[in-house]
């Protein structure tokens, strides 16, 4: 676990959750056990969340047992690239899911995930770029929450570029397939959180994804009601 520099103990956030060391490697085998598991369930697609380093509470009285020192880039980038190997041995479908910002950011956002480090060694990167979630005036939009079509559009197209220029970089057979931006799933929203979200503008997402060149999405509410008017029949 991250444990506390003043007290020894494990340390805990603002909402008292406690966190494992992401470059711990025993982390990394007891989730790839829980992942196989769940495939051998029945599940045909394991997604991975929240796969980062902790922020929310006092961040100078961490310490990181395994990976103190190291770049939360890197780190991240090696579970990854373990996590592939396992699950492609097993036969398993993977995906994870990305914090929004992460479709436009360049520095892994202080927690770590960088979407050109972690797109080759999953089937699907999922960022998670609602718009109630983006900065005011993103991308000169104002509001986020009253440009939906826009803050899709943008956030996604950037990760597409960003793929499509690692792609570029990459000469062999099998680098052409680490960074297809067919992996690109974004989840889009489907909640009221900063603005009222109906039919029109779960439609307006899911059109600028199909506008940026996307094929596939998710949608996301935490109670698991969704607009049944944003859906074609």
């Amino acid at each position: 676990a991250v444990k506390s520099k003043s007290t020894g103990e494990v340390w805990t956030d603002r909402k008292g959750l406690s966190w494992v060391d992401a470059g711990s490697e025993r982390v990394w085998e007891y989730i790839t056990r829980v992942a196989i598991d769940s495939h051998k369930q029945g599940f045909d697609e394991i997604n991975f969340d929240y796969v980062r380093f902790p922020t929310d509470g006092n961040m100078s009285d961490m310490v990181f047992p395994y990976s103190e020192g190291k770049d939360k880039n890197d780190v991240l980038e090696d579970f990854f690239i373990y996590l592939n190997q396992k699950m492609t041995e097993a036969e398993i479908t993977s995906s994870a899911d990305v914090f929004g910002m992460v479709a436009v950011a360049n520095d892994g956002i202080g927690i770590g995930q960088v979407l050109e480090k972690i797109t080759p060694h999953v089937d699907y990167v999922a960022p998670m770029v609602y718009p109630s979630h983006f900065a005011h005036n993103f991308k000169g939009l104002g509001d986020p929450n009253e440009d939906p079509y826009g803050v899709i559009y943008h956030s996604m197209k950037d990760a597409y570029d960003k793929l499509l220029e690692a792609q570029a970089l990459e000469t062999s057979e099998e680098g052409k397939a680490k960074f297809d931006t067919d992996k690109l799933r974004p989840w889009l929203q489907d909640f009221d959180y900063g603005g009222d979200y109906d039919a029109a503008d779960v439609r307006a997402q899911i059109q600028a994804t199909y506008d940026v060149g996307l094929d596939s999405w998710m949608l996301w509410d935490p109670s698991n009601k969704y607009t049944r008017g944003a859906l074609l029949e």
